[in-house]
Order: C-alpha cells, then structure tokens, then sequence
C-alpha cells in the first residue's frame, strides 16, 4: 500500500462540499437557518423529540453536566474506558467523578459494578450516570432507567460513537441510542473519524422540553431573548424611568436580551451544521458498510489463537471501532505502523491518567478496564476502506503472528 491506512477517516463528496459553498455564499455562516435544519434533521434520525447542534462533543456532556445542575460535591458514575471528555464534563462542574468497571465482554459499563457502588452507600451519595455506547455497541439503557429511577439519578447517554446503534428493549423493540427514552440527556460528536462528520461538532438530544429550553440559553451564553421569562421591566428595557412611565402598557424592544445565568459560547456554525446535514443523509448507508467491514474482519479472525478476547458479530453494534485483544499488542501494533498501518488504542484507562489519579485513583482499583487496555486494538474502520485495504490489514496481521 502506498497510502497510510487510517483507524478512522472522513468522507466528504461532492454533494457535501455543494452544501457547505451554498452555506458560505449566503447570508448566514452562523446563527442562521441551517443549525435549526440540522438539529431538526438528527432529532429524526435518532428519534428523539428535540436536538440541540453544538460546538463539538465535549462542549455537549459540559453543558448537559450544566443544565442538570452538576455542582462541587456531586458524585456521578461512568465508565474508565472512554475518551476523558465523559468524566471530565463533571470535573468542569466542580463534581466528583466515580469510575466503575467495565464488562469485559461488552467493554460496556457494567451495571452491576453500578448497583454495587449504589447499594454500598446511603441513598442520595451519587446524583448521575453517564454510560457510553463505547465502539459504537449500544447500552442497555431500559436496564440504566430503572436503575436511575430506583437511586433518583438522571443519566447522560454518551452516543458519540453510536448514531444509528441500538438495542432490544423488553418488549423486542429497537430503542436508537439518544432517543430519549430512557436517558435524560444523550450526546454525539461529529468529528471527522465519527459516522457523521462536520470537521468540529456535536448534539444534544433529549424529550425533555425544559432542559431543551435551558441547554438553548446555556449554549449562547445564557442569554434569553422571550419576553415572557425577562426578569427587568419593559419600561427598563425601553430605558426610560420606571416612576414616570406606565410599564403594564409597555412592550419589549425587538433589540432587548437579557444574560440570567453565567452561559458559554458552544455554538455550531452554519456551514458545519449544512456539512452535517449532508452527511446525515448517507448514515445508514455508511452504517451498513461499517457492519460490513466489521463481519469481514470477524470471520478473518473468529478461530485465531493470538485474539484472547473477541465478541461475535452484535445487532444493533454501529461500530465506530473494531477492536481486537491480541498477545503481543506492543509488537503488532509497531508491525501494523511499519507497513503505514494506523491501528489505534482506545483507550487509555481514564481512572490511570495522572489527572485522575491525583484523586486516588491506582492500578488495581478497576481490574477488568486495565486488563482490557493491555490488550486492546482497534483497526481501520470507515465506509470508504476498500476490500483490497482491508485485506492487507487482515494479511499483515496474520504475517506477524504466523512470524
């Protein structure tokens, strides 16, 4: 191969970059008509009733950790395999964040280290959840409601890796990751190795009418603009004095906002959000081939003595990565970057970052996370890898074991 083989790649055509030059040749590059189009375009997709377009992933769990009141002491549970930016959303708030094992069959937080933590304090210690959809496979979070429900906590759905992922609820109905159902809040990330890429980016879905509200303040800044909720008179507003003017009579000027609580700047621009739409048309087109790519690499590995641990093909599973465990992951993966394959690691044990363990966290607090780290890797996984690519990956990662 000439080329570097990527884990992860955008894939921009002709009709995308048609969309973002109409967005920049119009009047609006932000705050115009194109976000609201996004938003509502993705709040159908995933089935969810409202979507709020952001600046990128983080930006969406800071401003859910927000809008759910996360302040210095709350403990919120997650998950130690995901990128820091799930845990780091509390830290932003002034919360403590407690990390809980995963499975290790699903790599998925696992519920019953939940409940444990849950059962071994007083009820009201912990306040939240936030589960990922790690690799793309989705939660169960029918389980995660009722658990939530038991405790009294609200849940933030991490979904970046998994739009269009789902999983059987009890009845047997598909339940999309981030339809609201089940978590208060649910996030995505547009980033360009995400299933929908544009550039920078990130969502918000909720069926909550109130936190959709409160999330459109806190993204510009907590700024309200609705003469409804405004807190000074019209009369002030106007700029004339109270005592002399009949205020009851008076209307808002169109010019007036007010800023009612301290807010951020987690805006999209338009020519993001009209590459986002664009994109989202092609995702369940982009979605068949990732399970395409993923069956492939299964039935090339499934009887290989070198993969200590590999689920089976997973309903449901959008496969953001593909992951094996392997022996040797040190030398395979300087092997693969030797022959310009960019295999990837996902990821570092968030409760071993030097950040973290400043708190207390150790080696040995979370066994099944940090055996799964030693051995994990994820390979090139996107809708634009050919077959011939693939199989070189395939081919060269049995070179170096049959080696």
């Amino acid at each position: 191969m000439n080329n570097p083989i990527p884990y992860g790649r955008q894939n921009i055509t002709e009709e995308d970059l048609n969309d973002v030059i109409e967005t920049l040749k119009s009047d609006y590059l932000t705050q115009g008509p194109k976000i609201a189009e996004f938003e509502d375009a993705f709040a159908n997709y995933i089935n969810s009733k409202y979507a709020v377009a952001v600046a990128n992933g983080t930006a969406a769990l800071h401003l859910c950790a927000l809008a759910l009141n996360v302040k210095e002491g709350d403990k919120v549970i997650t998950t130690p395999i995901t990128f820091a930016a799930s845990a780091n959303c509390v830290r932003y708030c002034g919360g403590e964040v407690v990390f809980a094992d995963i499975d290790p069959d699903t790599y998925l937080l696992d519920i019953n280290k939940v409940k444990a933590l849950l059962e071994a304090a007083p009820k009201g210690t912990y306040k939240g959840i936030i589960p990922v959809d790690f690799a793309g496979r989705a939660v169960n979070m029918e389980d995660f409601h009722a658990l939530a429900e038991q405790y009294d906590l609200w849940i933030i759905e991490d979904a970046c890796h998994a739009p269009g992922g789902y999983f059987r609820d009890a009845n047997g109905k598909k339940q999309l990751c981030g339809n609201g159902n089940f978590a208060n809040l649910a996030i995505f990330s547009f980033h360009p190795v995400k299933h929908i890429a544009s550039g920078e980016g990130g969502m918000i879905t909720t069926n909550d009418k109130d936190l959709y509200e409160r999330l459109l303040e806190l993204r510009t800044h907590g700024i309200v603009k609705d003469d409804s909720k405004y807190q000074n008179s019209a009369s002030f507003a106007i700029g004339l004095n109270e005592e002399a003017s009949d205020s009851a009579s008076l209307n808002y000027p169109n010019w007036y906002m007010e800023m009612q609580e301290l807010g951020f700047n987690y805006r999209i621009t338009d020519f993001q959000a009209a590459l986002g739409s664009s994109q989202l048309k092609r995702a369940e087109e982009g979605l068949a081939r990732r399970r395409e790519i993923a069956n492939t690499y299964f039935q090339a590995f499934k009887n290989s003595e070198f993969v200590t641990g590999q689920s089976g093909i997973i309903e449901g599973h959008a496969y953001h990565l593909y992951i094996l465990e392997v022996e040797n992951r040190l030398g395979l993966y300087n092997y693969l970057r030797e022959n310009k394959i960019l295999a990837q690691i996902h990821y570092i044990p968030c409760h071993l970052m030097p950040y973290y363990q400043s708190f207390g966290w150790k080696v040995g607090d979370l066994p099944a996370a940090e055996e799964y780290y030693k051995a994990c890797i994820s390979l090139p996984m996107f809708p634009t890898l050919t077959p011939e690519e693939q199989d070189f990956v395939i081919n060269k990662i049995k070179d170096f074991y049959n080696a």
